[in-house]
């Protein structure tokens, strides 16, 4: 494939990124590195909840397009609230095309889980292509978390670092489940209130609202969420306001390659590892894949080695 596009009858569409000549961007979700076609296109083509997210989040105003061509569809990726696959019928004399995005085939409370349909050409997210890093069972992660948590609360502060979009809801979730309201910044509480407004329930307490006093926090210990990445030294401020030990976790699949700051890590991922990659090719069931990524190149080899026709992407 030569350039990150898919032409279909009048339309060149790009694949989450601004290609020069597209006439309709495809964005699959809201995070950072997707979004790049967001500022200037003219025509969006993703998700409602997906262009309410770059709205709110990023201050940018999304002109969403709703083609009217029936060989076009959204699927949902798994990935995060909002994400979605590109499915393209009667590509290219009677072809059908899927483009993956992010996906993963594990089920999240924040997000609908992954649609299946079978194409002849799949282009495929390498993100976590090393069969080396297989991801444990969610539900055990999430189990995993809770545990810990409610073993540390009673001796002081837990501060969790996650992604303002998509893990950070789904820890709110987490907690939730073990009967804690968490605190989170003001960036994810933004974030927050395009969930909420869309039928997902989050509690929590924003830490720059006047909700924290009503809440009790200065009396007892929390669990704090945060996107800062840099957790540890975060913890020692609020371990100095508070007189209190703070415990420090992250929340991400790069658990699974790492080793972060924190006290302790958890390898809770919206990816699929090279195992869901391979569940999900055996039910799309391609004659032709594309990889992208960065390890587009190691992802296309292995799958070749498996004795599928499979390429890296030039873009």
């Amino acid at each position: 494939m030569g350039v990150f596009t898919i032409s279909f009858n009048e339309y060149n569409i790009s694949l989450d990124r601004r290609e020069q000549g597209s006439n309709l961007d495809f964005i699959s979700h809201a995070h950072t590195d997707h979004i790049t076609a967001a500022k200037k296109s003219q025509k969006v083509l993703s998700s409602v909840e997906t262009a309410e997210l770059i709205e709110s989040a990023y201050g940018i105003s999304v002109n969403r397009f709703e083609p009217n061509e029936k060989g076009i569809k959204l699927l949902d990726s798994g990935h995060m609230f909002g994400s979605k696959q590109l499915y393209i019928e009667d590509y290219e004399n009677g072809k059908s095309i899927i483009y993956t995005g992010d996906f993963q085939m594990q089920e999240s409370d924040i997000s609908k889980p992954i649609e299946i349909k079978q194409a002849d050409i799949a282009i495929i997210d390498s993100t976590y292509s090393n069969p080396k890093v297989r991801f444990p069972n969610r539900q055990e992660i999430i189990e995993n978390i809770i545990l810990w948590v409610t073993n540390k609360i009673s001796n002081g502060i837990i501060l969790f670092s996650a992604y303002r979009m998509g893990k950070a809801q789904e820890l709110i979730k987490i907690m939730n489940k073990a009967g804690i309201k968490p605190v989170v910044t003001k960036k994810i509480s933004e974030v927050n209130k395009v969930y909420e407004k869309n039928g997902i329930s989050l509690a929590y307490s924003s830490a720059y609202n006047s909700d924290l006093e009503s809440d009790g926090i200065n009396d007892h210990n929390f669990v704090g969420i945060t996107e800062d990445r840099n957790v540890r030294m975060l913890a020692e401020k609020l371990g100095g306001v508070y007189k209190r030990r703070v415990y420090t976790a992250v929340a991400t699949g790069f658990a699974e390659i790492f080793r972060f700051n924190t006290d302790v890590q958890f390898p809770l991922s919206d990816h699929a590892d090279f195992y869901q990659i391979l569940e999900y090719i055996s039910k799309v069931q391609p004659k032709k894949i594309y990889t992208y990524g960065k390890s587009k190149e190691f992802l296309a080899k292995s799958l070749a080695e498996s004795g599928y026709d499979a390429l890296p992407s030039i873009y």
